[in-house]
This record gives C-alpha cells, structure tokens and sequence, in this order.
C-alpha cells in the first residue's frame, strides 16, 4: 500500500522487575506489567484516554478508531505520533474540518476492561453486516492452540493480561498481548487495516470472555471465526447468530464447545476410547 500514514515505533518494553515477598518472607524479583494511559487526539481534538501496556501504541491507536467507526480508509489519515513524555497520540488527517462530535454523542458502554465502548450507531451498521462462511477442519483447531503454546509471553513472565491472535489455519499471523482485551484485538485490527489485509479466511483467538464487543469488532474485522479458551456472554451468541460468526468457546487442549456455527466445523479427529 502506498497510501500507509506516516507513524511513529513508540513501542514500550512489556514489564519491569520489582522486588515482592513471598510468603516465606523471602524475597523474590518477579515481573510486573506495564500500564500507562495514552489520550488519543484527532486533528487536536480529544477522543478517548485508553489504559494500555504501550507495546503497539500506533496500532492500538488505528484499529480502535477503525473499529469505532471514525474512518474507513486509511488514506483519510496522514500520521499517528506517539509521545509517551505527553502521554498522548496525535493524529493528523487530510480532512479539511475534522468534527467528531456526533460520534462522540451517541455511545454505548460495553462490559470490556478500561474504556470499551461503542460509538455512535455502530450496533445499527452492524445488523448489515454478516461474515462470509468459512469451513474450518478440527484437527486444524488443535493445531492452531498447539501453536499458540509458544505465545502469551507476557502471561507466562507478569500474568494481569489478556491475548489475541490473528491466525490463518494452524499459522499465527499476529499475537497481541496487552491489560484489556479490547486493546489487543484493537491493536490487530490496526495491523490488518495498515497492512491491507482481509479477515475472511482467518480465525481469531483470544484469551477473554466471548462479550458482544469481541464479536462485533471480530465482525467489523469480516473474520469468520472467533476462539476463546474463556466462555461467552449470551448477548456474545446472541451477536454471533446475526453475524454468523462462528463461535467456539472452552478452546483448550482437545476440548471446545461451539456455541454458533457447527455446522462449518469438519469433525475430522476420532477420538480413541
């Protein structure tokens, strides 16, 4: 793409040492995740203030305003700058008179950590939206969480986060660690957007709750496949059956539960009794 904006690499380091006692009484140097607010400003104007570890600032920055409807091409934006000493992201555009303030009026608060929300009448503009159909094997599925072993980084050092990955069949395109899961798909969403890519022959993991927030930024983001190892909200199935998301929760080892979509799923592992 030659009409990418021009963007800062402001990514901070994930965690830092501390010094903790155990309950022996002993001393012990353990991890701690970072957590920093970063204020999203559009043409000077102030957006939102969102909590985020800062390891993917420009992306998270891009795909949250993606996903909550402030643009839809990318070519309208010409640069995303972080300045952690501000705590703030500048970004500049091509319009000549920014106005945000009807999406800014109309919002509704989602059970997301932080500051989850959904602008303006983004649940209106999703019931015309519903993903293309993609089949997908299970023994794919098992591939796909034996790959993810070698993630969750973060999680494995500090704990306090949350996961979400990008995959294609048993390939992990993109894994996002971050403190709200909102944040990480938004960061995912960013690195889609920038890179030009399509989500409708990808699957989409995360490590959180399946709410009616993952299934509709998931939506937005025409993946047709949403996997959690965590279980799901009934407004989440209740999303995934308008969508037609398929929805698998439970996801870990060799067990899953598919709450929508199971007849896309090819059941082709037989399990020895």
């Amino acid at each position: 793409m030659n009409n990418k904006p021009e963007i800062s690499h402001a990514g901070l380091a994930f965690s830092k040492s501390v010094i903790a006692v155990d309950e022996k009484g002993e001393e012990r140097l353990i991890e701690l995740v970072g957590e920093r607010a970063l204020t999203i400003y559009v043409d000077k104007q102030e957006i939102v203030t969102l909590m985020t570890m800062g390891t993917h600032p420009e992306l998270l920055t891009l795909g949250y305003l993606k996903n909550q409807g402030f643009f839809e091409n990318i070519a309208d934006i010409k640069a995303v700058q972080v300045d952690w000493e501000t705590e703030a992201v500048a970004v500049a555009t091509y319009r000549d008179n920014s106005d945000f303030s009807g999406q800014m009026a109309q919002r509704t608060v989602t059970t997301g950590c932080g500051q989850g929300t959904v602008f303006g009448r983004l649940m209106e503009k999703l019931k015309m939206i519903r993903v293309q159909d993609m089949a997908i094997k299970q023994s794919t599925l098992y591939g796909m969480l034996t790959s993810l072993k070698e993630y969750n980084e973060v999680y494995k050092k500090a704990g306090a986060v949350h996961g979400c990955a990008l995959c294609s069949g048993t390939d992990i395109d993109f894994f996002v660690e971050d403190v709200g899961r909102h944040n990480a798909v938004d960061a995912i969403a960013g690195f889609m957007w920038l890179n030009g890519i399509s989500g409708q022959d990808k699957i989409f993991y995360t490590t959180g709750r399946l709410t009616s927030e993952m299934v509709i930024k998931v939506t937005q983001m025409e993946i047709p496949v949403l996997l959690s190892r965590s279980g799901a909200t009934q407004m989440g199935l209740e999303m995934a059956r308008q969508s037609g998301v398929t929805l698998i929760a439970r996801s870990k080892g060799r067990h899953f539960l598919v709450l929508n979509g199971a007849e896309h799923i090819d059941f082709d592992v037989k399990e020895e009794h």
